[in-house]
């Protein structure tokens, strides 16, 4: 009786350690940056997509850019992030300054080149360069909107009980504001959210 229990048992380990080295061995597979992939209940790349289609619909069918014909002046003063995540908020405010150029109804200021622009500039003016081709002075145009925002998360988890799964609940919420520099008048704000949950078992690897 002993020796059929051994049996069964090295039988089992040496399933297990086949069945963990079957575990190890890498795969890939080339994501289209349309397909959702969700592994647990954090943000995920597909979820920026998501929030830029829905406040640039936003943004550009409301006022005051949704009826504007003049193609104001923006500069994006980024979203902060308030999240315990480390989310790069630049990637969402970048995808929706490109979505916002290419409907053709908004110009940006390039904040980010401020420095090289001027370093540039002042090359220009050392006397370098031809006066019929370098830039003038105080030619550039100043923004008439500031686009900010923040981005927000609350997690949930589920109380202690007895359960074989244990389920979080994430929230996750953009707030986007556009600001008329003049008045300082708040004159569009919107937000987006996305709730996500998870079901995780307590034994697994």
């Amino acid at each position: 009786m002993a020796d059929t229990m051994m049996k069964c048992f090295v039988y089992f380990m040496m399933a297990l350690i086949v069945a963990s080295m079957a575990g190890c061995t890498v795969t890939t597979r080339t994501v289209a940056p349309d397909e959702e992939v969700i592994y647990d209940e954090g943000y995920h790349f597909s979820d920026k997509k998501k929030i830029v289609n829905a406040l640039v619909s936003s943004l550009l069918s409301k006022p005051p850019l949704g009826f504007s014909t003049d193609r104001p002046v923006v500069i994006v003063y980024g979203v902060a992030n308030r999240t315990s995540e480390h989310i790069s908020t630049s990637g969402i405010t970048d995808d929706i300054r490109k979505e916002l150029l290419a409907s053709g109804r908004v110009r940006f200021v390039n904040k980010t080149q401020r420095d090289n622009i001027a370093e540039e500039v002042d090359y220009q003016q050392g006397g370098r360069v031809n006066t019929t081709t370098r830039v003038k002075l105080a030619q550039q145009v100043g923004a008439k909107y500031m686009l900010t925002g923040t981005l927000r998360s609350i997690e949930k988890k589920q109380p202690r009980q007895v359960r074989i799964k244990k389920r979080t609940l994430m929230y996750y919420s953009l707030n986007l504001e556009l600001t008329d520099l003049e008045t300082s008048l708040i004159e569009w704000a919107d937000s987006t959210e996305i709730i996500r949950e998870a079901a995780k078992p307590f034994i697994g690897w």
